[in-house]
Formats: C-alpha cells, sequence, structure tokens
C-alpha cells in the first residue's frame, strides 16, 4: 500500500526538481538586461535572490542616480531638440566609429525603426548570470560600472578604457553594455542574436558560414513602451579602407538606406585618408548627418548637394587631435543657434559643437561639374596648448564623477 505512495511521491520530487531546474534556466534576455542596470527583473525571473545581494543592490542605486542626471542633464535635452529639428527622420539610423553608444543613437533618433551601429569593438557575451561562480557576479557589476563611466561622465566612451574594460570578465565586450543601455532608454528585449556578415553584405545566423572576411555582430530585436518592435545591428567592423572594401558591413547598410547618420567623438579619423570609403558611402547614403567636428570635414561636403545648419559654440579640436581645426567651420559656426546641451569631446554644454546637415532632395542627379566640394584653407598653425578635461578619478568607492 506504501510503496505506490512512496513511487508517487519520488515521482512528483524528481518533476519539482525538473521544473525548479527548468525555470533556472529561463532567465529571459530582458531580465538579464534589467539586472545588469540596475533594475528590478521581473517578479518570477531566477536572478530575484541575486537582487537581494547588497553589491546589487550599491549598484543599483549607483544606476539610478547617475542615469537620472544623465537624463536631466543631456537626454531629455537632446531628445527636445531631435523633435523640434529633425521634421521627418527616415526609418534606419547609422552610427559609425559608435562604440555600443546605443544611448545617444537613441537619444538622437528615437523615431528610427532600426539601428545599425558598427565600431572596432568586439561583441562579447553575457552568460546565464545564475550559473556564474558564488561571489563573481559583484565583479561582474564592477566591471559594467567601469565600462560605462567616461560616457555617463563625458558623452563618449574613452577607447584606450574600453580595450581594457570590455575584456575583463566573464561579462565581457559590447553586449551587457547595449543590454544596460537598452533597459535603461525603457526598452524590452524580446530577442538577441549573434549574426555575420559574408562579404557580399548577407546576413547569416546560426551556424551558417559566412566565409573568411565574416563581419561578426549581434541583432537585438526589442520594444519600446508603444509596443512596436524595433530592430539594433551592432557589428565589430573596421572601417578602415581596406578592410572596409573587403568586408560585407557598408554593403549590408547599404540595403536597409539612405538613413540618417551619427558621428560624434570619432577620433577624426574621417579626416583622414585612410577612411575615405567609409566617408564617401555616409555622404551617399545619408540623409542627414548629425555630427560634431570630429565627424566629417566640411570640406568634404557638396556646397550643392547638402544644406548646413549650426547649433552650439566652436573652439576647435582638444589637445589630444592638433591640426584638425577647420576654418569654414569656424566661420560657418559664427551663425550657430544655441543649445542647451554638451556633447563630444567638448562636453561642457557652454563648448559643445553639433552640426545638421540636410541632403537637398534630388541633389543626387547633379552633373558632377556642379557639386564641387568646398576648399578648406591651410590648416592653421598648432596652438598652445590648454588644460586637457579632466578623465573621471574614482574617489573611494565609486568610478566617475559628474559635473
Amino acid at each position: 500500500m506504501f510503496r505506490p505512495m512512496r513511487l508517487a511521491a519520488v515521482a512528483l520530487a524528481l518533476l519539482a526538481a525538473a521544473f525548479s531546474s527548468a525555470r533556472a534556466a529561463e532567465v529571459t534576455f530582458d531580465d538579464t538586461a534589467r539586472f545588469l542596470a540596475g533594475m528590478q527583473p521581473s517578479a518570477d525571473s531566477p536572478l530575484v535572490p541575486l537582487t537581494r545581494d547588497p553589491g546589487w543592490q550599491r549598484h543599483a542605486k549607483f544606476f539610478d542616480g547617475a542615469f537620472a542626471q544623465l537624463e536631466q542633464r543631456q537626454l531629455s535635452k537632446i531628445r527636445s531638440w531631435a523633435d523640434v529639428n529633425l521634421a521627418a527622420p527616415r526609418p534606419t539610423m547609422f552610427y559609425l566609429f559608435s562604440g555600443p553608444d546605443f544611448l545617444y543613437a537613441n537619444a538622437f533618433y528615437s523615431k528610427a525603426s532600426t539601428y545599425v551601429l558598427g565600431a572596432l569593438e568586439p561583441v562579447g557575451a553575457v552568460p546565464d548570470l545564475t550559473r556564474l561562480p558564488r561571489g563573481s557576479v559583484g565583479a561582474a557589476l564592477y566591471n559594467v560600472e567601469r565600462s560605462l563611466g567616461s560616457i555617463l561622465s563625458f558623452s563618449f566612451f574613452i577607447t584606450k578604457h574600453m580595450k581594457v574594460d570590455l575584456h575583463t570578465n566573464q561579462v565581457s565586450g559590447t553586449l551587457p553594455i547595449l543590454y544596460v543601455f537598452l533597459a535603461r532608454s525603457g526598452k524590452t528585449i524580446r530577442n538577441v542574436e549573434m549574426v555575420a556578415l559574408d562579404d557580399k553584405g548577407g546576413i547569416h545566423v546560426g551556424n551558417d558560414n559566412p566565409g573568411r572576411n565574416a563581419t561578426r555582430g549581434v541583432r537585438i530585436t526589442f520594444a519600446g513602451p508603444d509596443g512596436e518592435a524595433r530592430t539594433l545591428y551592432y557589428f565589430s567592423a573596421d572601417l578602415s579602407n581596406a578592410s572596409a572594401r573587403a568586408a560585407g558591413f557598408l554593403k549590408f547598410c547599404e540595403t536597409l538606406g539612405p538613413g540618417n547618420s551619427l558621428l560624434k567623438s570619432a577620433s577624426y579619423l574621417l579626416h583622414s585618408g585612410n577612411f575615405t570609403v567609409a566617408r564617401d558611402w555616409l555622404l551617399a547614403n545619408s540623409a542627414t548627418i548629425i555630427q560634431d567636428d570630429s565627424g566629417i570635414p566640411l570640406a568634404n561636403y557638396s556646397a550643392r548637394q547638402w544644406r548646413f545648419f549650426p547649433f552650439g559654440r566652436y573652439l576647435g579640436p582638444i589637445d589630444e587631435f592638433p591640426g584638425r581645426y577647420q576654418e569654414r567651420y569656424a566661420e560657418l559656426f559664427t551663425r550657430a543657434q544655441p543649445i542647451d546641451f554638451g556633447v563630444g569631446y567638448r562636453w561642457r554644454t557652454n563648448e559643445s559643437n553639433l552640426l545638421l546637415s540636410v541632403k537637398v532632395p534630388g541633389s543626387e542627379t547633379l552633373p558632377a561639374a556642379e557639386t564641387t566640394s568646398f576648399v578648406e584653407p591651410p590648416p592653421r598653425p598648432p596652438r598652445a596648448k590648454r588644460p586637457r578635461p579632466p578623465e573621471p578619478i574614482p574617489p573611494p568607492g565609486r568610478f566617475f564623477w559628474f559635473r
């Protein structure tokens, strides 16, 4: 009599264990993003017990304050500026030399349905956080905070720091940062898949073979508060001339354009002869370009194809980039409209410049003789060095400060 009951009890215990094991594996992409962002995951998430850890609670409080300040100081003002000045944004936005900066892509182009980011930094990985060794979740959260220090303080990533920060932990690369920015921007992540592009720009998912010149990336499907599905692509792409010609990244982007482009804190790479392929591609495939002076030199824009709307104040490049002063840019900014936010290397509000360039409809068909670019006079001789902007110095128990 008792044997069947005992067997039934064992069966129930095994079933419960199996159910518990299955639930332990049900860590959704969105809950992982919310956890890394210091936001409470869904009530039935296996990550909920980890939120009781004092380390996560400190992390959540820290990010609550940091993102609240950033929203008030910059992001809300950028969205207001975009609402007034971008009359009819295209569905796709391109952001080359971006790093994992979805935060500003979304602030400038909140109405885009497809975001394409491309930069050298690796995609990385976010493991199942419930399976990390005991005590290592705190180290993962610390690494996320370090990775975001400069962009939360100054509006840009410091490349030399990213090379270290994005390789430090099991939670590595750009993917965890994209998760944090999506969650903190009010998005709900629905799916994440690793993808690759072949040299013709064709996209491959899973075990497909993209060939020897593959460009690795990630495709994230997400929704905003309106519930509309949107797509974010991030590709680890070398945009110098030889690599840009050989790989399929720009060919893939071309299938989604024309779009709106953003260039910010781009190390003046597009001023160099080694990035002319990316520069010419942007000019050919963008309906609008928002940039600071580190983007495309004014001399490379066709005076007949583009209309220019300067905002802010042009003070020239910071001392780390000598020889990049543009006389024509300075002349253009003598009639600039003010902005109430900071952006780019000159991140202080009263020092930032922003140029909105809008392509004239139908100008693509103008004869070559009528699309002559500006002629830039020789650069000024190097100016006396000014004190460089301070990098974030971590006070005890924190990783950066805010201004």
